[in-house]
């Protein structure tokens, strides 16, 4: 989260329980003391009016807890600042999480209280980076617990069996040049990948995401602006209870290819779908034929 860190969920949960207490406490105890000094001095109960505080509590608390409640449990709403997803996900990328895809837990705190489901191969999944926790990545779910995964020559190979891998051509999409676009079918659920010619793959050099403050509300999509020479050949074991992540741009995201594996406890949840898009880096406002597209 760099210099922003934060929790938006502790935030929620302070206004609401502090509204709600100021609601409370006047509704069980200031109330009725008001009431019965009208009574005393003769005047209408139906007349009082609230305090200023007590009526903005009373309206902000019903409000606060419905949105906490949908937030930590059900659907949040992060925006992509970097291409390392690309071409699945782009920079400026407005996607809601399914928070409970992967088990119920507690805000701020994140412990799983419910078990519903697990990470399937080929999932975008929202998690706490394991180096810095206050930060979160959305990647693709390549590698599973007790997984052996090779990658060769730009293929992945799972468990000694090659991942489908038919190329489609060059691909150019703003300032990036001289990639190539292939389709990737992980347990039979496809999806674009990107690969570079050449390592002269961006028309003109991009201000780099890893320098700029993530605030609250973004995904930390990490790209590196250009080709990683440490993302080649390798073959890894995916431990117990761990994943392996990979970014879909693959030579341009720093993923678990460079910095190990994801904990089952860092999972936040499942990226289901782009609801909205604005477009600073190719053009400079909203694209609407991203709105409403479901992730695959």
């Amino acid at each position: 989260m760099s210099a922003q860190r934060a929790d938006f969920s502790l935030v929620l949960i302070v206004i609401t329980v502090a509204s709600g207490m100021a609601w409370a406490v006047d509704h069980w105890v200031l109330a009725p003391r008001r009431q019965a000094a009208a009574r005393a001095a003769g005047r209408e109960i139906a007349s009082l009016q609230l305090p200023g505080t007590v009526d903005y509590a009373r309206s902000f608390f019903p409000v606060m807890a419905v949105l906490l409640v949908l937030r930590s449990f059900f659907y949040e709403p992060y925006r992509i600042p970097s291409d390392s997803m690309m071409p699945t996900l782009l920079d400026g990328d407005f996607i809601l999480v399914n928070k409970y895809a992967y088990g119920v837990r507690l805000p701020v705190v994140h412990r799983k209280v419910i078990e519903i489901g697990t990470p399937e191969r080929g999932d975008l999944a929202v998690f706490r980076f394991p180096i810095d926790p206050a930060v979160n990545y959305v990647k693709r779910v390549v590698g599973l617990p007790g997984d052996l995964v090779e990658v060769r020559n730009d293929q992945l190979i799972i468990n000694g069996t090659p991942v489908p891998l038919v190329q489609q051509g060059r691909y150019e999409d703003g300032c990036y040049q001289n990639m190539r676009i292939a389709e990737e079918a992980l347990d039979g659920r496809r999806h674009g990948v990107l690969h570079c010619l050449s390592s002269d793959m961006l028309a003109v050099p991009p201000l780099s995401s890893c320098n700029r403050s993530i605030p609250q509300g973004y995904i930390c999509n990490e790209s590196t602006a250009g080709i990683n020479p440490d993302l080649g050949d390798r073959v890894m074991k995916v431990p117990e209870g761990q994943y392996l992540m990979v970014g879909d741009n693959r030579d341009n995201s720093s993923d678990g290819r460079v910095w190990g594996f994801v904990d089952e406890s860092l999972l936040v949840g499942r990226a289901s779908a782009i609801w909205f898009n604005w477009d600073l880096q190719r053009s400079g406002g909203p694209n609407w034929s991203r709105l409403f597209t479901r992730i695959e």
